[in-house]
């Protein structure tokens, strides 16, 4: 296999990648136009305003809750912060979906709170207002408790290779710790920060289960309305490309708002600043701050599904729950695969051809992570089916066979699907990497007659070996958790654990919803703890500090 071979390969990768998402803006100019009149006077401005007003209060929240966290666990010493380093970042393993489960039947009407508040009061159903939880409101809160760890981990790892000269100044300069964190430190972290909460906000928009499950009406949840409910696929293709519009355009503000700016480095001097230990009230008013959202966002569901899962009655290693195990284990290993031979293919491209081209490669094959899966997977299906339905009206009239859906309704389908999803994230962690290869290696590899194959395998590979690792960990996990376009993909007799989970949920059936939400989480802290330990490397702050703008197109 020749290098030339190597650099076509990523080339087709890329196409398979943007293919979709252009499939997708294409297939909604299928309809006529009172298909798109339709659509933009009946559902779109709600859609708009329920979407716009997520977007805020999630961006808000886990901005302020990520940020503020991350910098005193960065600079004070108080009790339990070694503990709380690593805790902070544990919601990250739950879906959304899983979270609104665990508070839905903590926080109902039936649920074991109000339950206790009226025993406890004497109060009847309606002696009493309590906040209802499944709501907009309550959406976000979800959505926050469980997305704010993008944040916290690149704002720590901004924080802790900042350096420490402008914030001495700032205190000598009569600053109070507070307002120079205020003037100093947060606009030195503010591309990490802003990185963090644009990962969020993507993730918001691309959320299905959660606002279907709360019953808000979103872009998300109107594709698949659009798709299965109304069988309109005009208007789910229209649909989608106003929010792939809407996703491309919040990257596209973030990256021009930010300009030049770029995360601040440690200076040659004063690298490390002697950690402040606070103590009495400030020291566990700082614990009470970092607690809390391990406290709402981990260990309150942890529980609340565990006790829902022993009073569930359902059998996680019956030959039913086994067999939905085995397709997700399978279809994600599968997709993990692929997914990071396809970054190494375009991570190797654009290291030994670097320049302009290999700029928009990298960008190409990560603008699915800024694209909903609902998006992706309508600008699957809608091409599929219409090549399947040609062929077999072909083989009809020919030769008289028919070959039905071959290709629509597969399982390579759903495969594709997450390879065009989660490239960006296996090809961020390839390239952390590669960040540590020196540039003269690649060099010394052809001089010493390593050609380009040779020199992927004997030199690139073996360096970044964790990297791919943790590469294949992060994308299995995302195919296990992915629920909108496993949805709109899936073959009807291929039922994974995320589409279980979102079935049982959908009819109330809770208690046996919580079996395979467990299993979800528990594959899901695997990446985080080891995201956890890349990251609290000192080498790894600042390629950490790029995640949330290496994947941003534009």
């Amino acid at each position: 296999m020749s290098e030339t071979l190597l650099h076509r390969l990523a080339w087709v990768v890329v196409v398979l990648c943007v293919a979709p998402i252009l499939a997708a803006g294409l297939a909604a100019f299928t309809g006529d136009l009172q298909t798109w009149r339709e659509v933009l006077s009946s559902v779109l401005p709600r859609y708009t305003a329920t979407t716009l007003a997520l977007v805020a209060i999630v961006g808000v929240s886990t901005a302020v809750i990520g940020s503020v966290t991350a910098w005193l666990v960065t600079v004070y010493r108080f009790p339990g912060v070694r503990l709380l380093e690593v805790a902070l970042a544990l919601p990250l393993a739950f879906p959304a979906y899983v979270m609104a489960y665990a508070y839905t039947h903590m926080l109902d009407h039936p649920g074991p709170v109000q339950t206790a508040l009226r025993a406890v009061t004497g109060w009847g159903p309606r002696d009493y207002w309590f906040p209802e939880v499944r709501s907009l409101g309550g959406a976000a809160l979800m959505l926050t408790i469980v997305l704010y760890p993008y944040v916290y981990l690149l704002a720590r790892a901004s924080f802790r290779q900042q350096s420490a000269n402008a914030f001495l100044v700032a205190r000598t300069l009569g600053r109070s710790p507070m307002k120079a964190f205020w003037r100093v430190a947060l606009p030195m972290a503010r591309p990490a920060i802003a990185g963090g909460a644009l990962l969020a906000i993507m993730e918001t928009i691309a959320d299905f289960g959660t606002v279907a499950f709360f019953n808000v009406q979103t872009f998300a949840t109107g594709i698949y309305q659009a798709w299965f409910s109304l069988g309109d696929r005009a208007a789910a293709a229209q649909l989608a490309l106003c929010l792939l519009s809407f996703a491309l355009l919040l990257a596209g503000l973030e990256r021009a708002s930010r300009g030049r700016a770029r995360t601040a480095g440690r200076g040659a001097r004063f690298e490390t600043m002697e950690r402040p230990e606070l103590r009495g009230a400030a020291g566990w008013g700082a614990f009470t701050l970092c607690f809390l959202p391990v406290l709402v966002g981990f260990l309150i569901p942890v529980v609340m599904l565990g006790v829902m899962a022993i009073g569930s009655g359902q059998d996680l290693f019956s030959p039913r729950y086994v067999g939905f195990m085995t397709n997700s284990v399978t279809l994600a290993s599968v997709a993990a695969v692929l997914t990071v031979l396809g970054a190494i293919l375009v991570g190797f491209r654009a290291r030994t051809r670097p320049g302009r081209a290999s700029r928009w490669l990298v960008v190409g094959a990560g603008l699915g992570y800024a694209v909903p899966g609902g998006v992706i997977a309508v600008g699957l299906m809608v091409p599929m089916a219409a090549f399947d339905n040609a062929l077999d009206a072909f083989m009809q009239e020919v030769f008289g066979i028919r070959t039905g859906l071959l290709l629509t309704g597969s399982i390579w389908l759903m495969v594709m699907a997450y390879v065009v999803r989660f490239m960006a994230a296996a090809l961020n962690a390839y390239d952390s990497g590669m960040a540590t290869v020196p540039g003269h290696l690649d060099a010394i590899g052809r001089s010493l007659g390593q050609p380009g194959p040779k020199l992927l395998t004997r030199v690139h590979l073996p360096v970044a070996r964790t990297s791919v690792v943790t590469a294949l960990l992060i994308v299995f996990v995302d195919v296990m958790k992915e629920l909108p376009a496993t949805l709109i993909l899936h073959p009807f007799n291929f039922q994974t654990l995320a589409v279980q989970a979102h079935r049982l949920a959908a009819d109330e059936r809770l208690s046996e919803a919580a079996v395979p939400s467990l299993v979800l989480v528990a594959f899901g802290l695997v990446p985080v703890l080891i995201l956890c330990r890349t990251l609290g490397r000192e080498s790894m702050g600042r390629r950490a500090a790029k995640l949330g703008t290496a994947i941003a197109p534009g």
